[in-house]
């Protein structure tokens, strides 16, 4: 039987080369004009997802996109 990816994750979680799961930061789709620079800069890139989480994003990722 084939399993199926969650649609959800497949949008929000990224796997490295090395296996890290990434995710996005929060908070930088809208009210950006009420944010300073620095603040934008700050949640540019994504983030390592804690281990504690990444059992439940390989479950949900089970080819490895």
């Amino acid at each position: 039987m084939k399993l199926k990816t969650h649609s959800g994750a497949k949008k929000r979680v990224k796997i490295t080369g090395t296996g890290k799961y990434i995710v996005d930061k929060t908070a930088k789709k809208h009210l950006l004009k009420d944010k300073s620079n620095k603040a934008k800069g700050r949640d540019a890139y994504g983030r390592v997802l804690h281990v504690t989480n990444q059992l439940e994003a390989r479950l949900s990722l089970p080819y490895g996109r």
